[in-house]
């Protein structure tokens, strides 16, 4: 019996464990079935939460994406991710096989980045191998793609501060580079979109947000004759099927289909403009940056007493206000109508809230 022969017996009759092994080389040393080798790759190459958004950032812009939504959501444990591009999209019959090893639409290129190579045909894959769930939602030639990732952050960590928006700088040489910031998702995103800035917008904010947004660029980017007479809009972009919907039920229903589903009250405020559009991370940071930039002190503010807080601090702080409001704002049907004003007085620091009551 040959050796190859011998490890394919073995393996069919001593569980899983064997099947790893391609040939026993003696001494404790053996070598690897091609198969779990990527295996073990694929587990190694996603290490965190923030590598998959950017593989899945550098996925979209190898398919030609201009315009990239990603959307945002956590409860428990459970990190939910979905990625719209208006990209070249993934044909109805891969969908599924785009997640396999070495399968890649780049046979006679790859890229290199500044986050490595890509190309191989294993990004996709070692996300799969990482994640609790990741699969295309819905996508064909030329319409465009959603993936949905789901992640067990207790699995696979995160950066355990995700509410802080990193801050973008002028360096010695006078070009614009992430400063400072947690290395969360959207410091990754602002990372990716500063080194795209010439190809391609990111607009990162939650479900509804990230809905509003897509109503907006799709009603742009239909013709008349689209809007008003097209009997499928599975034909359509993915990102322009939500400017299609005549009221909150049919919004709800179309959200579900490309991976963001939402209850039909949330629909409504959609509709009704409560909810806010998504941010372009990389304009609202150069937007900060510029507002700092033009104050003619130095970067604190400063009481009678010397108390001084920086402006990255109050950023911080005004966001965790922002993020606490909510937790009474969708008890009383409200909603801010701006960020958080904080002002810092000789003997108090005040915090504003405007805010606009949902009819």
């Amino acid at each position: 019996m040959s050796q190859d022969s011998l490890v394919d017996f073995i393996a069919s009759v001593s569980g899983d464990a064997h099947l790893a092994v391609e040939e026993n080389l003696g001494s404790g040393y053996v070598r690897l079935r091609t198969a779990e080798a990527e295996r073990r790759q694929a587990k190694h190459d996603i290490r965190c939460v923030e590598d998959i958004v950017i593989e899945m950032l550098r996925n979209a812009r190898d398919a030609n994406a201009r315009n990239i939504y990603v959307a945002s959501t956590k409860e428990g444990d459970m990190r939910t991710l979905v990625l719209i591009d208006d990209g070249d999209g993934v044909p109805a019959d891969m969908h599924d096989a785009i997640f396999e090893p070495r399968v890649t639409s780049k046979l006679e290129t790859m890229v290199m980045d500044t986050w490595g190579v890509h190309g191989r045909g294993m990004a996709l894959y070692s996300i799969r191998a990482n994640a609790d769930c990741a699969k295309v939602v819905s996508s064909d030639s030329g319409l465009g793609s959603s993936f949905l990732v789901n992640v067990d952050t207790s699995k696979l960590t995160e950066r355990s501060d995700q509410s802080t928006l990193p801050a973008i700088e002028r360096n010695d040489n006078g070009i614009y580079e992430v400063a400072s910031g947690p290395h969360n998702i959207a410091r990754v995103i602002a990372e990716f979109s500063l080194e795209e800035k010439e190809r391609l917008k990111v607009f990162f904010g939650s479900p509804a947000e990230v809905i509003t947004t897509l109503i907006e660029a799709g009603s742009h980017s239909l013709t008349d004759s689209e809007l008003l007479f097209c009997d499928d809009i599975e034909k359509l972009p993915v990102f322009t099927r939500p400017c299609m919907a005549e009221d909150a039920t049919r919004l709800a229903e179309i959200c579900a289909s490309i991976g963001l589903p939402i209850s039909t009250r949330t629909a409504h405020r959609i509709l009704t403009g409560k909810i806010k559009m998504a941010d372009c991370l990389l304009d609202l940071l150069l937007k900060k940056h510029r507002r700092r930039a033009r104050q003619t002190k130095a970067d604190i503010y400063t009481d009678s007493r010397g108390l001084t807080i920086s402006h990255e601090d109050l950023d911080r702080f005004s966001r965790s206000m922002e993020n606490a409001f909510q937790n009474i704002a969708e008890r009383y049907y409200l909603q801010l109508a701006d960020e958080p004003k904080i002002r810092v007085g000789k003997d108090a620091i005040t915090v504003t809230f405007s805010i606009e009551k949902d009819l």
